[in-house]
């Protein structure tokens, strides 16, 4: 334990945020000279607040099982390379989620039950950062190689997990992606104010010096086929995410101006990236509606913020949370209740308990407002309450509602895996699909889900090819379910 009066002499402090009207003219990410310089001065103190419990249930919040009050103590004690040692025993990529996930190992801290919990997200993205600036990240190559061979279709953080792991045990792995660069949602997904690229771009050189190799611009299901690469490699990796995303036909959806998120994020990442984008789709001096009050809707919100839009509104359709836990999500399940991100803190309306009954168009057939009503929830189902009725303006309406799984026209459909009722890929306890050699990790199998659990997911599914192409395996496992489990 790091200091046995620690949590009792400290409170919680997280690493401080650039000033809204300096970030917003940028795309880099909101910290004054980097998130690991925003938290040095203060880590030591927020580490020194783990009390290492003797039953840590941060352990089960975490779907890979990070050994938190072991990297907390050695934070504390100044000694950075044990705690990288100890963090990327069960995590590939730490500064992925030190960044990007809601850390539901912070809401199971035991802590938490009566005071702020430990910041084990910005503890562990200054373990990440700090490794990589002291060079204590380093290739790890196979010593020899076993001469099998195993595709990974995806090159999300489910397939990047899932590649680097099964590339250290020994196999030769080449990964495919459709886009023209690696990194799934990563990549295009996810803007650089919440992650700078170049983190992405030095995990997938540490891949290619250890021996992955990647092969972007290559949509698997059209050259090659899935039955292709099932007589190619000995094992296949469907790591393809959950893509198709959720709609809302509600009469006016074919008016001009209406985008999925997942059309106007990635146009906005290339151009953030140096790139030119033919016909972008912008916010700027638009009023700008989004659907959707998750991660993908405050990224969103975020992106119209840096284009200059006059006006950002973001809906859900569910009420407004408490700040507070409520009885239905007690300690320590991850709780429903109001979050601010860095983009909400910059601004933009959030409206909550609304539908949109029509999107209204002006001569031109573009979108020119939304009409709404507000709902309630009754019953479990929602209801209209009368008189509520409202029209705010709109010139640029993104969805943001999720996904409701893989794609299954290409490789899914070739391979003739099975799905189950929610269309995703089914599995067994080994990972593996239906069709033999073919296995599944990450959001095609389990659904819309977080980052942790797509490298929880690449890494376990990687066991079980391992031990499949060799009869055994020394490759550490998450131990999850395969089925599809709630979503936080």
């Amino acid at each position: 334990m790091a200091d046995i009066r620690g949590f009792l002499k400290h409170t919680r402090e997280e690493a401080a945020h650039r000033p809204v009207a300096e970030r917003v003219n940028d795309w880099n990410e909101i910290y004054p000279d980097g998130i690991r310089r925003a938290l040095l001065p203060i880590i030591s103190t927020q580490a020194s607040r783990c009390m290492d419990c003797g039953i840590p249930f941060c352990h089960q919040g975490c779907p890979l099982g990070n050994i938190i009050p072991e990297w907390n103590d050695l934070v504390y004690r100044d000694d950075w390379e044990g705690a990288s040692e100890r963090l990327h025993a069960t995590n590939n990529f730490p500064e992925f989620t030190g960044r990007l996930c809601p850390a539901p190992c912070e809401t199971a801290c035991v802590l938490g039950i009566n005071q702020p919990a430990v910041t084990i997200k910005n503890i562990e993205v200054s373990i990440a950062d700090t490794a990589w600036e002291s060079g204590f990240v380093r290739p790890q190559p196979p010593e020899w190689l076993t001469g099998k061979t195993v595709a990974v279709v995806g090159s999300g953080p489910a397939g990047l997990a899932a590649a680097q792991q099964l590339t250290r045990a020994g196999h030769t792995v080449v990964v495919y992606e459709r886009d023209d660069k690696v990194g799934g949602l990563l990549r295009y997904g996810i803007p650089e104010f919440k992650m700078e690229k170049k983190h992405l771009e030095r995990r997938l050189d540490q891949m290619r010096r250890e021996g992955t190799i990647f092969r972007p611009g290559v949509d698997v299901g059209l050259k090659p086929t899935g039955l292709e690469l099932t007589k190619r490699f000995d094992a296949v990796v469907l790591a393809i995410g959950a893509t198709v995303r959720r709609d809302l036909p509600a009469p006016g959806r074919e008016l001009d101006g209406i985008h999925q998120a997942m059309e106007y994020l990635p146009q906005a990442n290339r151009v953030a990236s140096g790139e030119e984008v033919e016909d972008q789709i912008v916010a700027t001096d638009k009023h700008v509606v989004i659907l959707g009050g998750g991660d993908t809707g405050a990224d969103c919100l975020g992106t119209a913020h840096r284009q200059g839009a006059k006006s950002v509104t973001q809906l859900e359709i569910m009420a407004e949370p408490g700040t507070e836990r409520s009885e239905a999500h007690p300690w320590p399940t991850y709780p429903a209740i109001f979050r601010v991100s860095g983009a909400h803190e910059e601004g933009g309306d959030r409206v909550y308990a609304v539908s949109t009954k029509e999107f209204l168009g002006d001569d031109s057939s573009h979108v020119r407002a939304l009409r709404l009503v507000e709902v309630s929830m009754q019953d479990g189902k929602f209801e209209e309450i009368a008189g509520s009725e409202r029209e705010i303006p709109a010139d640029l309406v993104l969805f943001a509602l999720g996904f409701t799984g893989p794609q299954q026209d290409g490789v899914v459909e070739q391979l003739e895996t099975e799905l189950d009722e929610r269309g995703n890929v089914v599995r067994d306890s080994d990972y593996m699909s239906t069709t033999d050699r073919v296995f599944v990790a990450g959001d095609c199998g389990r659904g819309q889900s977080l980052i942790v659990w797509a490298i929880a997911e690449g890494r376990a599914a990687a066991s079980a090819v391992d031990k499949y192409l060799t009869g055994a395996t020394t490759l550490p496992s998450p131990i999850l379910p395969t089925e599809r489990s709630i979503t936080v």
